[in-house]
């Protein structure tokens, strides 16, 4: 599988295929123009032979920390944020996705989720050409008792380099977890510390929890005023979901039991749960299957959460179910998550709209083509063969 720069033209006619559309699949061709999908092909239009093929909208990742890896593939062990933004976003065309929301946990924590990470993926992030794919955005999930960080993540929430706010509160359930010395030395040789010092430290946070809801209230005044979606995370409650509801917090992502993602759609919010839990067949902890969710309408959208390529996949085991058809299973990782976030502009192929395009081979399940902003941005060897 090849990764391709963008080419001289960036005009295209994706001929011979069937392209999805709000009533299914149909036979027709679909060109890309000025990085727009456009009614005809433009002059000196590039064509790619999708004959046998889906043409299907590019997939839009609302919440993934998969790009955690490759900057810490083994505990305390670091790579450059350049190489490893260049691994994740290569990984992430190779799966379909065209849109991602980096899920970067600002944390109290040393480390992979410390304060000096998160401007060190900033800083890479800001010196990727422009234009280059795929689109990815920031969703800081920022642990409400990391107070020492707070100020920093309003300026860069007003500077514009976050695009969703999610609330994460993960400090009792660490703190808990700590009490068995095997987590403990996960958590402490992921931050790069010793078991004693990251439970020193983990104890110290939670005595200046008194200060935690002022602080979310400041964030979400932030990201009120920068216009940015905002994300209530693992809610366990009604009254937790409601709560989120008021500051703001249109999206529940995670919910802990079905009566508060029920309450949650009953309002008109979206829903997130992981495209894994579909794949494999339910929670890796225990929780609500997110399939038959999915299925009913509680659950509208699907996310990569720790595994890419387990969205397209998540569709297809969706579409072999027989209860949703493609439309509706493509839409819980294209067009919903992009409305959730607020872009108008993508997760449909309609005139107008990015050129953020996936050519799926159906029988292999997996893409063989994926376009950017109306660019060739990836191609498997089978799709190089039909550039034509």
């Amino acid at each position: 599988m090849t990764a391709v720069p963008p080419p001289a033209s960036s005009h295209w006619l994706i001929e011979g295929g069937q392209v999805l559309t709000d009533s299914g699949l149909s036979g027709a061709s679909l060109g890309l123009a000025g990085g727009v999908i456009a009614t005809g092909p433009g002059a000196g239009a590039k064509r790619f032979d999708a004959s046998g093929y889906w043409v299907l909208p590019g997939i839009v990742d609302i919440h993934g920390d998969a790009h955690e890896r490759p900057f810490q593939p083994r505990p305390g062990i670091d790579i450059a944020p350049r190489l490893a933004l260049r691994d994740s976003a290569a990984q992430m065309l190779a799966a379909g996705v065209t849109t991602a929301f980096m899920g970067v946990t600002l944390s109290w924590e040393p480390g992979l989720r410390s304060i000096e990470a998160w401007r060190a993926l900033l800083a890479a992030l800001d010196a990727r050409p422009a234009g280059a794919a795929p689109d990815l955005k920031v969703h800081l999930r920022f642990e409400v008792d990391n107070l020492a960080a707070l100020d920093e993540a309003i300026a860069d929430i007003e500077a514009g380099r976050v695009h969703l706010l999610a609330f994460n509160d993960h400090t009792p359930s660490i703190v808990k977890k700590l009490k068995d010395d095997v987590q403990a030395g996960k958590y402490a040789a992921r931050a790069g510390v010793k078991i004693a010092e990251f439970r020193a430290m983990a104890e110290a946070v939670m005595e200046g929890r008194h200060a935690m809801p002022a602080a979310r209230e400041k964030l979400a005044i932030a990201a009120r005023a920068a216009g940015i979606p905002m994300a209530s995370h693992d809610d366990a409650t009604v009254e937790e979901r409601l709560f989120f509801r008021d500051l703001g917090a249109a999206i529940c992502e995670f919910p802990m039991a079905e009566d508060v993602a029920v309450a949650a759609r009953e309002a008109g919010e979206a829903v997130v749960m992981g495209a894994p839990n579909v794949v494999r067949g339910g929670s890796h902890i225990g929780w609500a299957s997110a399939a038959p969710l999915a299925e009913r309408g509680i659950v509208s959208v699907l996310a990569s959460d720790y595994v890419w390529p387990t969205m397209m996949e998540a569709a297809f085991v969706l579409l072999e179910r027989g209860v949703l058809d493609l439309p509706r299973a493509w839409a819980l990782i294209s067009a919903n998550p992009a409305e959730a976030c607020g872009l108008a502009d993508r997760g449909r192929l309609a005139p107008g709209l990015r050129g953020d395009v996936v050519i799926v081979d159906p029988a292999a399940r997996a893409p063989v083509a994926v376009f950017c902003a109306g660019r060739l941005a990836w191609v498997a060897p089978e799709g190089a063969a039909r550039l034509v």
